[in-house]
């Protein structure tokens, strides 16, 4: 007789730092506790399950009897808890010492929370590189789960895929075990007995292992998976056949360290840099993700089970970093941070601050808002505030000049005990981050309305895989890919930062600039300016010129975050009736301009997918102060906080 087949129901819970209260507590209402309550209810066991660190946080001073049921299932052998960064990183973005330390952490409070070692790891995004392998055996990671897709890539044929393999770095070896793609979109979306027959299929052929390991917010927090996965009985359903499954002796629900020590390994695998389909889609820039799109609807769903569509896939996770450079910015801050603290000897305060600032849930988008959350973005620029308050607590005003976000110019690092400016001379001088730590806000923190590729206005692309019918119900992607507008929004013609110059021809241009097209003259917003620094006291002048002469711009700024900019700027070019300065401000501050500007002010909104379909998020505001052309001359004062 054949032996069971092992099946790895795995979950991954997770909610991000900065997260509103009340989605927490929605989350346990709807998710957390329904599944809890279906696991015990239908004896599913054993599961494996990750918890993510801001939701092991959150749950421990708020719901505590939550985490006391799971431990008696953990104590008992009934669910294996997985490793990840503690603040649920992507470890392929952090130092090296980074990734080490966020994973000793999570088995660290596994271990003292429910006395568990824990050795298997969920990968977050499934972003896999290379040299992760090393890495992860040293922080005592003995297997990492990963998509079946990183295989498929790679050559291997998905009927070789349902067992683990081993990689190897540095002289480490790393147990990888391949999610099955086909069972993350069965799973709920689709009745139970589709996946009853996938896994008879998989026994039939002697396969050893299937592996299912996928948001658990499908079970309850995803648009329309609460009535379906509980009210309408599809956990039960669910259960059943499941169990039926392993009552014919077809099925052995297992845990990941079972299934290590006891199914024979599929071989040596090398795997290249890779996440899961959606999100290599997603990394792309618009123009290069539609084509992606036409290329996957021309090839046809057939094609693309096969081994071609293994072959056409989108770009690397790490091209977000490139795509948004808001992003950029909080990846690049807080890497410097967390050097810098190294040096500084780990106060153990600002170090969880800068690991809870890697929480990645706000350095990408995909089908959920992400980056386009302020919420998220806001709350991880608190947490480097914090950071560098602490790494600061004592300094003068000083200044650095280094190539902070990693394109090749140089920028100005203005810090003191109180605030931290960074300011780009090859951007005319634009600042682009403006710390007050009192305040826990980067000023600078806004985002640039720019071209999705979902902002299309017809009906080009339609979904092309895993369809849905009466007898199931449509999966986030599958929603997501009937998205569309009835008129595009605006789009800025540069990126959003502090103090951003331009001419403008006479007239009025009030709706224009909202609009993200008014006309200009002359615009310094990329113009590379060449920049003299000097400490005076307790303020850092720097003065920038552009090369022509056309525009002279200094800024002081004062150990306690105010900032005066001074502008002198050529008069007499044709057709220019208005010289600009562009403020985009995260949260309210206070601006004095001299001589008194006319002043434009307008919401900065983005218009961006989320889980519910196109939201319009209010990201800020724009102040644009407008001076005549011929008076050559302005200033604005941008004041510190009370």
């Amino acid at each position: 007789m054949r032996q069971p087949l092992r099946f790895i129901l795995g979950l991954h819970l997770h909610q991000p730092v900065g997260n509103f209260d009340h989605v927490f507590r929605q989350h346990v209402e709807d998710v957390y506790g329904p599944l809890l309550d279906k696991l015990e209810q239908t004896n599913l066991f054993p599961i494996a399950l990750h918890v993510s660190g801001p939701l092991l946080e959150w749950l421990a001073s708020h719901e505590s009897s939550w985490l006391d049921r799971l431990g008696s299932h953990v104590r008992a052998g009934r669910i294996e808890l997985l490793l990840a960064g503690f603040y649920e990183p992507i470890l392929a973005t952090l130092l090296r010492r980074d990734r080490h330390e966020q994973v000793v952490w999570m088995r660290n409070w596994l271990a003292e929370r429910f006395g568990t070692e824990a050795e298997s790891l969920w990968l977050t995004e499934r972003v896999w590189e290379p040299d992760l392998t090393s890495d992860l055996v040293d922080a005592g990671v003995r297997a990492v789960l990963v998509d079946d897709r990183h295989f498929l890539v790679s050559g291997f044929a998905r009927d070789e895929l349902h067992t683990w393999f081993v990689t190897e770095h540095d002289g480490r070896r790393l147990a990888v075990f391949p999610i099955d793609e086909r069972l993350r979109y069965l799973v709920p979306f689709r009745p139970p007995e589709e996946t009853a027959a996938y896994l008879r299929e998989l026994h039939a052929e002697g396969q050893p292992l299937a592996l299912l390991a996928d948001d658990g917010e499908k079970f309850g927090g995803w648009p329309g998976t609460k009535e379906w996965v509980y009210e309408k009985g599809w956990f039960d359903g669910f259960a059943a056949q499941v169990n039926t499954l392993v009552a014919e002796g077809i099925v052995q629900l297992s845990t990941v360290h079972d299934a290590l020590d006891q199914v024979p390994s599929g071989g040596l695998c090398y795997l290249p840099t890779a996440s899961y389909r959606e999100m290599e889609g997603w990394s792309l820039p618009a123009v290069p993700q539609h084509a992606l799109h036409l290329l996957e609807q021309e090839a046809g769903e057939e094609r693309l089970a096969g081994i071609q569509g293994s072959l056409l896939r989108g770009g690397h996770w790490k091209h977000f970093l490139v795509k948004y450079p808001e992003a950029n910015r909080l990846h690049k801050v807080t890497t410097a941070l967390s050097a810098l603290c190294h040096r500084r000897g780990d106060p153990v305060e600002a170090r969880r601050a800068i690991a809870r600032a890697q929480c990645n849930d706000a350095y990408w988008h995909g089908v959920f808002g992400g980056l386009y959350l302020p919420h998220l973005r806001g709350a991880l620029w608190h947490q480097l505030a914090r950071a560098e308050a602490l790494l600061r607590e004592g300094e003068p005003i000083a200044w650095e000049v280094l190539d902070l976000d990693a394109d090749g110019h140089d920028e100005i690092w203005v810090h003191s005990a109180e605030c931290s400016v960074v300011l780009a001379p090859a951007r005319g001088g634009a600042i682009e981050v403006c710390t007050r730590f009192r305040e826990g806000r980067n000023l600078a923190d806004t985002l640039t309305r720019r071209r999705e590729a979902y902002h299309a206005l017809d009906s080009e692309v339609t979904a092309t895989a895993h369809p849905t019918d009466d007898r199931g119900m449509p999966s986030i992607h599958h929603i997501e890919s009937g998205l569309r507008l009835d008129a595009l929004p605006p789009k800025d013609p540069h990126d959003r930062a502090l103090f951003v110059e331009r001419l403008h021809p006479a007239g009025t241009i009030t709706p224009l600039l909202e609009r993200g097209d008014a006309p200009v003259v002359r615009s310094w917003a990329h113009e590379p300016m060449a920049a003299e620094v000097e400490r005076d006291g307790d303020t850092v002048r720097v003065r920038l010129s552009a090369r022509d002469g056309s525009l002279v711009k200094e800024l002081r700024i004062d150990a306690g975050g105010g900032i005066d900019v001074r502008f002198r700027w050529a008069r007499g070019l044709t057709d220019a009736g208005w010289f600009s300065t562009e403020v985009s401000l995260a949260s309210p501050a206070a601006l004095v301009s001299e001589p008194a500007a006319q002043l434009v002010v307008y919401a900065i909104e983005t218009v961006a997918k989320s889980e519910k379909g196109l939201d319009r998020t209010v990201q800020g505001e724009c102040f644009t102060l407008l001076w005549n052309a011929d008076a050559g001359q302005a200033a604005v004062h941008l004041a510190p906080p009370d």
